[in-house]
Formats: structure tokens, C-alpha cells, sequence
């Protein structure tokens, strides 16, 4: 997949791509730290059909919506000999009592035997993240373990 780069004088940097609808999906990095959601149309990518603004904690939860199921569908397939393991994402949301603390502070491990093997924040991936790593609002968690170990550690990250 191509990605175009174009540079937008006075403005900042635009990047887009073609999706198989006859679309182009882009963002717009403003040079004052905007960031801009777009959609134009492939034959004339300048007129813009949709423009949405986003926060930059807007844009780090849309990146880890879209980063985050194919790391997880990944991991479900790896795990599909494995009866009774599965893999799914947990939200870390802005009132959740961990959040600002340390992933060991939750207890996840020991409390429900389910493993965080990665966490989504802004578009990176933190893989095996340690217990001194800090959580914040948006994280999704990778989390692998047994249905009910994820069920409680849902139940953790919402209710402590």
C-alpha cells in the first residue's frame, strides 16, 4: 500500500492513501500540532469530502482502534490450538482507578492469571509491558488468559 506524502506550504504535511472504495483516507498534520481526519475522492484528492479534527488524545485513541485487532486477531490464531486461552483488548478509560498507575499496581497476574502481553498507546505498541509501566487513559491492553481471567480483569481495570 502506497502512502502518499505531500507537503502543504504554510500548513503542515498531509499523508493519504487509496482504499478499495475509489477513496482516498488521510491525515493532515497541522505545523501547530493539528491533526485533521480526511476523505477525498480519488480522482481529485484536493476536494476534501470529509474533514474531521481531532485532539491528539483523539488521534491516539483512533490509532489504537485500528492498531490494536490486528495484533489481537494475530494472537487468536496463535493461540487456536490452544483450548480455553484466548486473547482480547481491554480499554484503560479516562476513570478507571489504574489509570496514571503502574500495570503492577493492578495485581492483573496474580489476581486473575491473565497475562498483558502488549498495550496500544497513540498508534505504538509497548510489547510485554513490565510492572513499573504506567497506564493512561486510551491504552487498550492486550491481555491472553482463560474467559474467565479476562472477564475479571475487565472487571479490574473498571472497578480496581
Amino acid at each position: 500500500m502506497n502512502v502518499d506524502v505531500t507537503a502543504l506550504p504554510g500548513i503542515g504535511v498531509r499523508k493519504d492513501f487509496e482504499v478499495r472504495s475509489g477513496r482516498r483516507i488521510g491525515v493532515v498534520t497541522h505545523r501547530d500540532g493539528g491533526i485533521d481526519l480526511i476523505v477525498s475522492q480519488l480522482d481529485d484528492p484536493d476536494a476534501c469530502q470529509a474533514q474531521v479534527p481531532l485532539t491528539t488524545d483523539e488521534a491516539a485513541v483512533l490509532a489504537n482502534l485500528l492498531g490494536a485487532p490486528q495484533l489481537v486477531q494475530q494472537l487468536k490464531e496463535e493461540h487456536s490450538d490452544l483450548p480455553g486461552i484466548t486473547t482480547r483488548q481491554l480499554a484503560v478509560s479516562g476513570d478507571s482507578p489504574y489509570r496514571g498507575r503502574m500495570l503492577g499496581e493492578t495485581g492483573m497476574r496474580t489476581r486473575t492469571k491473565a497475562s498483558i502481553v502488549a498495550v496500544m498507546r497513540a498508534g505504538q505498541l509497548h510489547p510485554s509491558p513490565g510492572p513499573d509501566f504506567v497506564l493512561d487513559s486510551g491504552d487498550l491492553l492486550v491481555v491472553v488468559g482463560t474467559p474467565h481471567g479476562l472477564d475479571a480483569a475487565a472487571r479490574i481495570l473498571v472497578d480496581g
